[in-house]
């Protein structure tokens, strides 16, 4: 799809919660070439959102109100609940639109591989957001491997851990396999696809996985053990559990190590109103930037907790690079910046893990997952 030149190409957007409010609605209506144009929330409160903030959208209830106007889009996002990610892409790609959905792409590589297989057969293009690889300190980490500054990775260590002791309800607390609940697939799609990013496949996975949480019916606290086909070893944790955090990245090379503390702060920002080129998020003005204070170190033989090494500047957080590169990708072919069978191979990964975690045994995997 290239579309008129200089018209911009029309999104319709399934779902209007936290990933349709905070992440894709607002990173669409800030992409050239995007804009914004129907909006699927059954939520009367939820319409007067997209109203007051999109005064220019239209909001219909259900997903068939969205395809019946199906002629006037040209990309779906699909952001909605994980249940509802592979028959409302299969649809929207039945109805011949290009689809993004949110990760996790599908519940399962399979179903993965089928929406895939569907896409390319009718020509489309199908894209899961996995939005992290454009979080600042991810950029930062790859910039440095990139430069050699590491020397040969033996050791990649990342986490997102939480302090949430409470449940919060909802389908991301649900025991029906369908929901596709819990942390593993939810923060764990984020860390597996940046590792496989990083590293390559993977030949084996080891994981441990528990729900702490009282009353807790999925898991809140998992920890994943990776074996890449290049030797390197990922070591990964998730979890709402943890009253102190632990470093967000901790990785070890031959000449140097790199730790960083602290989040991007793009979620944050995108939550609290904010928006790319509005000039209110960042250090210095700009988008994802973070402060000095939140710099991570680079060096070898001591601690940066106690000073040790040398502080690297953070590259600035970019999520509206992700849609800068679907509406490249329609225009022009080019690929998308995250494929789905990139987005399966992160979910073999992960179901490996949960079968690891359930049998207690290392998985191996069939020439790198």
């Amino acid at each position: 799809m290239d579309g008129i030149p200089g018209t911009p190409l029309r999104v319709g957007l399934l779902g209007y919660g936290l990933a349709g409010s905070v992440f894709h609605a607002p990173l669409v209506a800030a992409t050239d070439g995007l804009v914004l144009d129907t909006v699927v929330t059954g939520d009367p409160g939820r319409q007067e959102q997209v109203r007051a903030a999109y005064p220019d959208a239209t909001t219909v209830a259900t997903a068939d109100d969205l395809l019946a106007r199906a002629d006037r889009l040209d990309l779906v996002v699909v952001a909605s609940p994980n249940r509802t990610h592979v028959p409302l892409a299969a649809a929207a790609l039945g109805a011949g639109l290009p689809v993004v959905v949110d990760k996790p792409l599908a519940a399962t590589a399979a179903e993965a591989e089928e929406l895939a297989a569907l896409a390319e057969s009718r020509g489309l293009l199908l894209s899961a957001f996995h939005n992290r690889r454009w979080d600042s300190d991810f950029r930062t980490l790859a910039a440095l491997l990139a430069d050699g500054a590491l020397g040969d990775v033996h050791r990649f260590e990342s986490r997102f851990e939480r302090w949430r002791p409470a449940l919060r309800g909802g389908w991301r607390d649900s025991a029906d396999p369908a929901d596709v609940g819990g942390l593993l697939y939810d923060l764990g799609s984020h860390l597996v696809d940046q590792a496989l990013t990083l590293f390559g496949p993977v030949t084996s996975v080891y994981a441990e996985s528990e729900a702490r949480r009282a009353g807790s019916v999925v898991d809140d606290d998992n920890f994943v053990a990776l074996v890449h086909a290049r030797g390197v070893r990922t070591h990964l944790w998730m979890t709402a559990m943890a009253p102190q955090l632990g470093p967000r990245f901790r990785v070890l090379g031959n000449r140097a190590g790199y730790v960083k503390y602290g989040l991007d702060p793009q979620e944050a920002a995108l939550r609290e109103g904010r928006r790319p080129g509005d000039g209110t998020e960042g250090a210095d003005g700009t988008w994802g930037a973070e402060p000095e204070s939140a710099w991570g170190r680079l060096g070898a033989g001591e601690s940066p907790l106690t000073g040790g090494g040398e502080p690297v500047p953070t590259l600035p957080g970019d999520y509206p690079a992700y849609y800068a590169g679907i509406a490249e990708a329609l225009r022009t072919g080019a690929p998308p910046p995250v494929t789905a069978a990139e987005a399966a191979a992160t979910l073999r990964v992960l179901e490996a893990a949960r079968r690891s975690a359930a049998e207690g045994r290392v998985v191996r995997l069939a020439e790198g997952g």
